[in-house]
């Protein structure tokens, strides 16, 4: 099996946090950025449903629009869910390579 037919992370919400960690972002921006660290494409109806929920969640906030183009910054409450989500996925992944030493040999 290759690598790329395994699929690839894609959880929108946690890509567009990782992507404002980094700075704030309009949509395209995201987008570049987000292809070029994990290699998903998220379409744009993807990325946008996804800001509109972390918005309502106060996880992600828009700025002033600069140019037809609307920047967002991660929040303090964003920061921390993106801190407990790393968190979750190094538990995850220290585990799966704990069980894959197990494995050695078939």
């Amino acid at each position: 099996m290759r690598k790329n037919e395994l699929g690839r992370f894609s959880d929108a919400s946690f890509l567009i946090l990782s992507s404002l960690a980094n700075g704030p972002k309009h949509g395209y921006a995201m987008m570049e950025d987000i292809k070029a660290f994990s290699g998903t494409q998220l379409e744009p109806g993807t990325l946008y449903g996804a800001i509109s929920r972390l918005e309502k969640q106060e996880w992600i906030e828009a700025l002033v629009t600069e140019e037809r183009r609307r920047p967002y910054r991660i929040t303090g409450s964003g920061i921390t869910a993106l801190r407990e989500q790393v968190a979750t996925l190094e538990q995850v992944a220290m585990v799966g390579k704990k069980r894959l030493a197990t494995l050695e040999g078939f």
